[in-house]
């Protein structure tokens, strides 16, 4: 285990809440304070330590991933703010917020604890929110009292101030929230990867015969291939050691520098490499290549499948765009999409922006698709042209017509016409993901 392991793992074992230094570290452990700051800013990295403003370095304990809640000390950061009392509460996770603008007595029956309080410098508010369990964002950048800076310090609620006005702050704070949403639909590879106990590796050093035993004992063929530090090297699969000795080295037979992909790597963009690639598993590792795990490809579908399943909350610009259309069957029951060029969706010369004809293109290509099989899709290729501007305001027809649709792979024309004439065409290809991948 290298200095830098331990120190993690020294770190991991200390008491939640308890302070850090680098020069600790370094006496602890007797190692460089470089080598000692580098391993807590590791640490910060994965979640086990967190540095505070005036209170230091301390330990905590990892948090899961409740994108859609935010922290107080997160609050700080949106609104460019100034913790004047409750510093110990930092980490306490954001319920909702009130806007103090109305009498006392009304405002208490919105302030519940974990809440945060958006008002100025009304001192009475300001004392019966922290006595309540709310925290406080004080507007205008006013400072409090000693007597609500103590109430804070005592409740480990915090009072924060900035300079923003109320309406700013609270835009400011519902645009974070709300981006939360939207990544909570994002998953992860670390969402659906197995631990690291549970998946079966060899290294460097075993034998043919020790991958077969593997495959036996594991019902699958490719398996991540690690050096003695834990670094993925190189990736075997049967066709690999078929034919070969059962004393034969894997290290010899293995694919070197295999494709990886990180905990943090979106699903889709894990799909996307499958698919392209064409390949079954890949192994997840971190910034030092050691493995962490490994995604094959049923867990990559069934995300996908979930991932279809949540409830669209938080709506993308992509989202609040294509929503304006309207899907609809010509005459012939051709699938096409009819809407309206908003002057959101301009450019600088006030036209109806490419981008955006880019993507009601890519979209009613994807439904198409989508309209005669199921599955998802990665785009590979497009075709584009346009031929003639459109203003605002102005309707447009987007008729795709599938080409070919194969098990694997999708071929589709897109046309734009305005009134009664050709605006934009393209042709797009696509790799199709099946739900029997």
């Amino acid at each position: 285990m290298t200095k830098h392991e331990q120190i993690i793992k020294y770190i991991e074992s200390l008491k939640i809440g308890q302070k850090i230094s680098v020069r600790q570290i370094a006496k602890e452990m007797e190692v460089s304070e470089g080598t000692a700051y580098r391993a807590i800013k590791e640490a910060e990295n994965i979640g086990i330590v967190s540095t505070k403003e005036r209170i230091g370095t301390i330990r905590i304990e990892k948090p899961q991933r409740f994108l859609d809640q935010l922290t107080f000390h997160e609050v700080v950061d949106i609104v460019d703010g100034k913790v004047l009392g409750g510093a110990g509460g930092l980490d306490k996770t954001l319920n909702k917020f009130v806007i103090g603008a109305m009498k006392l007595e009304n405002m208490l029956e919105y302030i519940h604890p974990g809440s945060l309080l958006l008002v100025g410098n009304r001192e009475n508010a300001q004392m019966k929110a922290l006595e309540q369990g709310a925290g406080v964002l004080v507007t205008g950048g006013f400072d409090i009292s000693l007597e609500a800076r103590e109430l804070a310090d005592q409740t480990e609620m915090p009072v924060i101030s900035s300079k923003y006005d109320t309406f700013t702050i609270a835009s400011m704070i519902n645009r974070a929230m709300y981006d939360r949403i939207i990544k909570k639909k994002i998953m992860l590879v670390e969402d659906v990867m197995p631990p690291r106990e549970s998946i079966q590796v060899l290294k460097t050093g075993h034998t043919v015969q020790d991958y077969w035993n593997a495959s036996q004992s594991a019902g699958y063929e490719r398996f991540p291939v690690i050096d003695d530090w834990g670094r993925v090297v190189g990736v075997i699969t049967a066709k690999d050691v078929t034919s070969s000795a059962p004393e034969q080295s894997v290290e010899k037979l293995m694919t070197r520098n295999p494709l990886t992909v990180t905990s943090t790597t979106s699903i889709a963009s894990a799909a996307h490499l499958m698919v392209w690639e064409g390949i079954d598993l890949v192994p997840v590792v971190d910034h030092h290549r050691k493995l962490l795990s490994v995604i094959s490809r049923p867990e990559v579908l069934k995300a996908l499948q979930m991932s279809h399943n949540q409830p669209h909350l938080g709506e993308t610009y992509e989202n609040e765009i294509w929503s304006s259309f309207q899907e609809s069957r010509d005459a012939e029951g051709a699938l096409e999409f009819i809407g309206m060029m908003t002057p959101q969706m301009t450019s600088q010369l006030g036209t109806v922006s490419e981008g955006v004809l880019t993507l009601c293109i890519t979209k009613a290509a994807y439904h198409s698709i989508k309209d005669q099989k199921q599955g998802d899709l990665v785009f590979d290729n497009i075709s584009l042209y346009f031929l003639r501007p459109l203003q605002i305001e102005s309707q447009i027809v987007i008729k795709p017509r599938i080409i070919e649709l194969s098990r694997k792979f999708g071929k589709v024309e897109v046309e734009i016409a305005n009134q009664g004439q050709m605006a934009a065409k393209a042709l797009l290809t696509a790799h199709v993901i099946e739900q029997g991948w």
